[in-house]
């Protein structure tokens, strides 16, 4: 098993950037493809973006895409960069651990309890 702890989230203006971050623990991190999820009120739990567990592929939704950056470092850690950040980014966003280099929420295991972004216009 491996537990998921979401930061970096928070208020900011449309076009700045915000770091997101989760850190597992455990030691079988390295076992797991990532993902990045996120949830506007309302709607439903959308992809965003998802890096191997050797960190060698990365996956985007076309919403983030050249603008999202997702990354991992071998400790415990996997980052979400947000550039140029639009008010529809707005949601709260969760991180995720899974066996499957996948783009759905079924085919992710672990799940962290999120962290609020807000884009203001």
């Amino acid at each position: 098993q491996v537990q998921l702890v979401e930061s970096g989230g928070g208020l900011v203006q449309a076009g700045g950037s915000l770091r997101l971050s989760c850190a597992a623990s455990g030691r079988t991190f390295m076992r797991y493809n990532m993902g990045w999820f996120r949830q506007a009120p309302g709607k439903e739990r959308e992809f965003v973006a998802s890096i191997s567990r050797n960190a060698g592929s990365t996956y985007y939704s076309d919403p983030v895409k050249g603008r999202f950056s997702i990354s991992r470092d071998a400790k415990n850690t996997v980052y979400l960069q947000m550039n140029s950040l639009k008010p529809e980014d707005t949601a709260v966003y969760f991180c995720a651990a899974g066996d499957r280099f996948g783009t759905t929420p079924l085919e992710y295991d672990y799940w962290g309890q999120g962290t609020q972004v807000t884009v203001s216009s």
